[in-house]
């Protein structure tokens, strides 16, 4: 009798599990139909927004725009901590701009290392005593440093307070109108500024910020702060990362931007004008994710005082960056990005969702962050168990799972060539076929391992959110030519 009872609870469960693994079938086919459609809808507007831009808005008319007076000067950021292996050529790299009136301002977040004493160094730079704004606190400035014969170099020398605290002391003793962060381990193209000034021209009242366009530098040649051989990273991780940052930079931002939806300008090259910037506080300490915090936060005040506005992106405007390439310090990088997008989401973003207030930021940008990007590890975690569910109930056949499985892969890939037509079609950085030929490649191989080591990483992510954890992380920086 006993044995009778535990079947029929067995039997009951086993049919109540058919039954919520059915509902569940029908939600994640719906999840990845949307969130399919949604990708083609974005890089559709990418697609239709990058024939608008000239192939060039050539070198020669670059060069006159970059010489005019009509350009709005700008103050470059520079945040350093421990970058003695890169800092001089990045230095390098930014006075050597063709632009009309800029500043360059590293700030030495507390270095450990030699990157204060290389810069005095290298540049001859001794004491001052500037008047330094104090509209927004930053951790003790113990210096700035300064040599008439580089009139728009200076370098701050501070106490140990993160990316953001940087940026703030950096804010602080800027003086004009823009400014413009660089990551230390990035390298402008000549022309970079100027592009990216152009498209804040075209509406200087209403364009708070805007973001540039970041490539990996790995295996390039560079003399003297300039990228002089373009190459497809020679390692495997920068190779994915490559045509991962293709993929979301000119096949997801172009997008975004045309519709006023961009949640992020990359920390490693962006633009924007500074009273707005200092309206919201700064950038924000103990954020991970201080790029994707100050851009909310920017959307906000905007939305929240009707000031009329808009968050671009400039595709032609070229950073290059150095990308991980071992696992130790990808993973690290990655884990931060995760804990940072979810503290975002839960600290910034959600009393925004859906709210007809906040416009396409609230009703679109935000619920797609958060469906698709927060919580994908979730829907990728549970998707594995609800298959191998499926299979051990008898529930479906390995055909099946072979054929969505096919038709998933087709659909990201197809956006993934996409992006590199976008690449090809307009830029042309990467001239050899070969290199074009490794792009079509490691665009499938990120299906083979990589995206889905990626869920685990943002989900450590998220765990070391949980336990407080909003650390910088591993990160080693090797000189631009290894």
């Amino acid at each position: 009798m006993w044995v009778f009872g535990y079947q029929v609870v067995t039997d009951s469960f086993l049919d109540r599990l058919r039954e919520f693994l059915l509902f569940y079938s029908y939600v994640a086919l719906f999840y990845v139909v949307l969130v399919t459609l949604l990708y083609y809808f974005i890089f559709g507007f990418s697609i239709r927004h990058i024939f608008s831009i000239k192939r060039g808005i050539q070198y020669n008319r670059m060069n006159k725009l970059s010489s005019s007076s009509h350009l709005p000067p700008v103050s470059l950021l520079v945040p350093a901590y421990n970058e003695e292996l890169t800092i001089i050529e990045n230095a390098r790299s930014l006075l050597a701009l063709n632009y009309a009136e800029y500043e360059v301002i590293v700030v030495n977040d507390g270095s450990q290392d030699n990157t204060l004493q290389r810069m005095i160094d290298e540049f001859e730079m001794e004491l001052i005593h500037p008047v330094l704004s104090s509209r927004i606190r930053t951790g003790r400035v113990r210096g700035v440093y300064h040599n008439p014969e580089y009139p728009n170099l200076y370098l701050v020398d501070k106490e140990n307070g993160g990316k953001a605290d940087s940026l703030n002391a950096g804010i602080n003793l800027s003086h004009y109108r823009l400014i413009s962060t660089i990551d230390a381990d990035s390298l402008l193209e000549k022309d970079a500024l100027t592009r990216i000034a152009r498209v804040y021209m075209e509406n200087p009242e209403e364009t708070i910020a805007v973001g540039g366009n970041v490539r990996i530098v790995n295996s390039c040649t560079v003399e003297d702060g300039i990228v002089k051989d373009v190459r497809f990273p020679r390692k495997l991780l920068p190779a994915l990362q490559n045509v991962e940052y293709t993929k979301a930079f000119l096949g997801g931002r172009i997008g975004w931007s045309v519709v006023n939806g961009l949640i992020i300008i990359s920390g490693a090259f962006g633009v924007f004008q500074k009273d707005k910037v200092i309206a919201v506080g700064g950038y924000r300490g103990g954020y991970p994710g201080e790029d994707m915090n100050i851009v909310i936060k920017l959307h906000r005040y905007c939305l929240e005082n009707k000031i009329p506005y808009r968050v671009a992106f400039c595709p032609d405007a070229v950073c290059w960056t150095q990308a991980p390439d071992s696992y130790r310090i990808l993973s690290s990088q990655r884990k931060r990005w995760g804990r940072g997008n979810l503290k975002n989401m839960i600290e910034e973003g959600i009393h925004m969702v859906l709210r007809p207030k906040y416009k396409i930021f609230g009703l679109l940008t935000l619920p797609y962050n958060i469906v698709f990007e927060t919580l994908n590890p979730y829907f990728r975690l549970s998707g594995m168990l609800a298959i191998l569910g499926y299979w051990m109930l008898n529930m479906t056949d390995w055909k099946t799972v072979v054929i969505f499985s096919l038709v998933n892969l087709f659909s990201c890939f197809s956006l993934s060539l996409g992006a590199l037509f976008i690449e090809e079609t307009s830029f042309g950085r990467y001239p050899k076929l070969s290199d074009l030929n490794k792009m079509i490649l490691y665009s499938f191989l990120m299906f083979a391992g990589y995206r889905q080591i990626g869920v685990w990483w943002r989900l450590n992510g998220h765990i070391q959110f949980l336990r407080n954890n909003n650390s910088w992380g591993t990160m080693v920086r090797t000189n631009f030519n290894k």
